[in-house]
Order: structure tokens, then C-alpha cells, then sequence
């Protein structure tokens, strides 16, 4: 097994480290050590923005480059291997020779809108709103206000900043980057034939495998690492909690965690794809399915963020385990050369405990297609927190009910935040498995949830709280699907919704 040096593009330099602390964030790399101060720290925890910056990597599908924007605090440096880093010092004017342009297009606008007051979360703004315009010349409202959703800002009151993303910037067609296009291309693509990156670092390695053997030999022999794909969750170990992380095995570039598949049966997603990359695909089968997925952090957080870390994570309150379980999905788990196949609702075991074996991991979901006709099948999935955007759940409550002549012919029902794990609600279902589905039945079926639930209280919902919200959920989704019988086309059947509390 080659061992190589972390290489990335600063702009347009190229960076080689082989040697380095595998738990430095980029937000402390480009502050302390490239001096570069316009990325801000304001939370650590990939909240506020005020680290945005933009990363520019190799497309698999254009063969040309992709932008995201991603929150520095919380990203591990070694993850940008063969990538282009740009922070907001880098950003140039479309034509450098122009003395009397001083900024970017994508500056210029914030200046001429008057959309900054402190100036501290400026440049946070300023780089999301550069990564939208990158990959989308002229956005609309809901486009910018998706891209903006995970910048706060204290002073401005927001319609400024929104304007000045909204306005047109023809310009950014044509900056800097434009003009390097080709080159950074070409730069890229040799740093991704390096080998893979391996570093060990006083007493701590950092190991990145270029595909599944080189990971499933190396975790034979540490089977003590720490995975990380988009490091969204992990990294606040570290940042928050100021822990220390001795092996970190990075899954970014692992080419079969990346994959995705689509047959006639299933959509095959590979764990360390970020949620940006497969949210199509999910929306077209269930329609809607989007609406929740946008709510699962800020944009930046869904550009690193991995279906396979918020399953691994084993968190009770995570937001895509209760869906996958109510569609009886199924994950291909990987040790050495030999692999398994278990049911999403069968990986989670308690608390932050899971199936998974040592030297294991998860190799990739595979999700069941919407091939049924699409009158007898329906998912509702419904979100609750305290905002709409960027907020972790209080309760996530995902329905798949599929009917014949109002009969419940098949039933599954998973909450998350109700346990000390995501899990079905068996006695529910049985109530209603079989039966009419009518208003009688469901006040039934709100009764059984209290033997599948035992909530506790917390700093989100109380306990009680948590039980009336799942049983008026179970009611809400009886009445938009006989309503929606009664009203609507059949392909509107298969949907999701999302709802907040005040």
C-alpha cells in the first residue's frame, strides 16, 4: 500500500503536506496557518456560516468541475485531497485588467445592495452566494434562499443580502475562475491519480483508501479507527468537545462508497455519497421526498453530509433512518472480502449501538423504487422541530401504508425521537394491518403507540409532548390520504410532508 501527502489547490497553488494533525478543521488551517482571516469562526458547529468556503472538485458526470460550499469549521483538512480550495481572498474581478474593478461580481452586488453592516458574516455570504452562481448563472428566489439557508446574520435583517444574491451577475461567468477553468481541471485530475493519502502524525494517522479493498485490509489491522465520511456530526467531537481522534479513516474517496446505482427494484446509494448528489433521485420516486431532505441541515451541511454517516451515526433523532425504515430499505454491510445484508430497522440495536462488528462498515443503502401503481401505495414522512431550517428534530414520523378498497393490505411505521433508537411501531401497525382504514381504527392505532413509545424528556419536547405529537401525526396522515383519495390524481398519491410547530 503506497503511502502519499495530502495535495489540494489553494486557489490556484498547489498545497503538498505530509505531515500533519489528521483532527486540524480547514477553518484552522486557513486562519492559522495561511493567515487567511476572512474566514470566520462564529459557532464550530456548522450553523452559522461565518466559515463558508468553496470548494471546487473534479464532476464524474460533466467531466468538468463541480462547486459546493461547505462549512470550514467542521470539515477535516485531510478531506480535501485533490480538491480546489477557494476562500473569499481569492476571489478576483472578471477582468484583472480593469484598474477601476476592484471586486467580484458576486462582492460588488453585496457593496451596491448595502447588505452588510458588522461585515463579519460578509464573507460567508459572499461565498455561498459565489457557489450558487458558479453552478447556476441566474438563480431564482428559492434558489438563493436554499443556498443562503445556512448563513446567519445579526445586523442586516436578510432582504439585502437576498437581493444582492438575486441580482444578476453575468460577470461571475467570466471572473478568475473562468478564465483558469482548463488549468484547474488539469491540475486536479493529476493530483487524483496520486496514491492514497496516508499520514501519521505523533500519535495520530490519517488514512484516505482509493477503494474498498485498500479500506477493508486497513481496517483489519486497526479496527479502532474512526470513520468519517462528511464529518458534519464527527467533527463537533472535536471542535465542541475538544476530543482527539487517533485514527481517522477518511471515506470520501473510496470509489464504490461513491456509486450509485439504479435498477428496476432499487436505487444502490454508497455511504459516503453526500445528500446533494442522490436528492433527485429520491424526489422522483417520492415525490416531495426533497422538502424533508432540505430541512436535514443548510445547504453546506448537505454538500459533505452522507446517507451512510447519518445511518452510522446511530443518533435517535437522526432524520433519514425512520424514512429508510418505513420503506424497508436494506444496507450491504462490508468486513475484509465477505459482505451481509441487513435491514435498516435491524442495524440499530440501543443507544448509539448497532450490529456493526469490528473491522466492518457500511457499504451502501439500497432503497426500494416506487414501482407500485401508484393508488395503493403512499409515504408520508413528517419533520417537527423548532424552525423550519438548519434545526434537529423533536420527532421525524415516516408512514408507508398501502391500500386496497380503503383496506390496509400492507403497513410500516418508524419514528425517530421516540426511542433510544429509530424503530417501527409494531403494535400500531397491527391494529391497523388488515382492517378498514377509517377514523375508528386510527383512534385505535393512537392508543397502541403508547406500547411501542416510552419518550423521554429533553431540551427539545417533553415526553408527553412527544407521544400527542406522534398520535396526532398518525391522525394528520389518515386525513391527507383519504382527502387526497377523494381529490386528487393517482401519482399525487405518493408523497412526503413536512410540518414545523410553533
Amino acid at each position: 500500500m503506497a503511502n502519499g501527502a495530502l495535495q489540494f489547490l489553494l486557489n490556484d497553488e498547489i498545497v503538498t503536506l505530509d505531515n500533519f494533525d489528521p483532527n486540524l478543521t480547514v477553518l484552522q488551517y486557513l486562519r492559522n496557518i495561511e493567515n487567511k482571516t476572512g474566514t470566520k469562526e462564529g459557532c464550530a458547529s456548522g450553523d452559522c456560516g461565518a466559515c463558508t468556503v468553496v470548494v471546487a472538485e473534479l464532476s464524474n458526470t460533466s467531466k468538468g468541475l463541480a462547486y459546493k460550499s461547505i462549512n470550514s469549521c467542521i470539515t477535516f483538512l485531510g478531506t480535501i485531497h485533490g480538491k480546489q480550495l477557494i476562500t473569499v481572498e481569492h476571489l478576483k474581478p472578471a477582468s484583472q485588467l480593469d484598474s477601476n474593478e476592484k471586486l467580484h461580481s458576486v462582492q460588488q452586488n453585496m457593496v451596491d445592495h448595502h447588505a452588510s453592516q458588522c461585515g463579519f458574516c460578509t464573507p460567508g455570504f459572499v461565498m455561498s452566494s459565489f457557489a450558487l452562481h458558479k453552478n447556476k448563472q441566474n438563480p431564482d428566489r428559492e434558489e438563493v434562499l436554499e443556498a443562503l439557508a445556512g448563513n446567519l446574520c445579526r445586523c442586516t435583517g436578510y432582504r439585502s443580502i437576498i437581493d444582492a444574491a438575486i441580482d444578476q451577475t453575468n460577470n461571475c461567468a467570466n471572473d478568475s475562475f473562468a478564465q483558469n477553468y482548463q488549468q484547474t481541471v488539469e491540475k486536479l485530475s493529476v493530483l487524483n491519480q496520486l496514491p492514497a493519502v496516508q499520514i501519521q502524525s505523533t500519535n495520530k494517522s490519517y488514512f484516505a483508501p482509493k477503494n474498498s479493498k485498500e479500506l477493508s485490509t486497513y481496517l483489519l489491522a486497526h479496527p479502532n479507527a474512526t470513520l468519517v465520511a462528511g464529518g458534519t456530526d464527527l467533527a463537533l467531537s472535536v471542535t465542541q468537545h475538544l476530543s482527539s481522534i487517533k485514527e481517522l479513516v477518511y471515506l470520501g474517496e473510496v470509489e464504490e462508497l461513491n456509486a450509485i446505482t439504479v435498477d428496476d427494484e432499487f436505487i444502490h446509494i454508497g455511504s459516503a455519497v453526500p445528500y446533494h448528489k442522490f436528492t433527485h433521485l429520491l424526489e422522483k420516486e417520492y415525490s416531495d421526498l426533497g422538502d424533508m431532505i432540505e430541512r436535514i441541515g443548510s445547504m453546506q451541511i448537505r454538500n459533505n453530509g452522507t446517507l451512510g454517516g447519518n445511518i452510522g451515526n446511530a443518533s435517535p433523532i437522526g432524520d433519514m433512518p425512520p424514512t429508510l425504515i418505513s420503506l424497508g430499505c436494506s444496507m450491504e454491510l462490508q468486513c475484509g472480502d465477505k459482505t451481509r445484508t441487513v435491514l435498516v430497522e435491524d442495524y440499530f440495536v440501543d443507544y448509539k449501538k448497532t450490529v456493526l462488528a469490528p473491522s466492518e462498515f457500511i457499504k451502501s443503502i439500497s432503497i426500494p423504487r416506487a414501482n407500485k401503481p401508484k393508488a395503493e401505495a403512499a409515504l408520508k414522512v413528517y419533520k417537527i422541530s423548532k424552525r423550519i431550517d438548519d434545526d434537529i428534530s423533536a420527532v421525524l414520523a415516516s408512514f408507508y401504508i398501502e391500500l386496497t378498497n380503503n383496506q390496509v393490505t400492507a403497513i410500516r411505521i418508524a419514528f425517530g425521537g421516540m426511542a433510544a433508537i429509530p424503530k417501527r411501531a409494531l403494535a400500531t401497525e397491527q391494529v391497523l394491518l388488515n382492517n378498514a382504514f377509517t377514523k375508528e381504527n386510527i383512534d385505535r392505532a393512537q392508543q397502541a403507540l403508547t406500547q411501542d413509545y416510552q419518550p423521554m424528556s429533553d431540551v427539545r419536547a417533553s415526553d408527553a409532548y412527544r407521544m400527542r405529537v406522534a398520535q396526532n401525526l398518525l391522525e394528520k396522515c389518515f386525513i391527507e390520504l383519504t382527502q387526497s383519495s377523494a381529490s386528487s390524481t393517482p401519482h399525487q398519491l405518493i408523497e412526503t410532508r413536512v410540518i414545523n410547530h410553533a
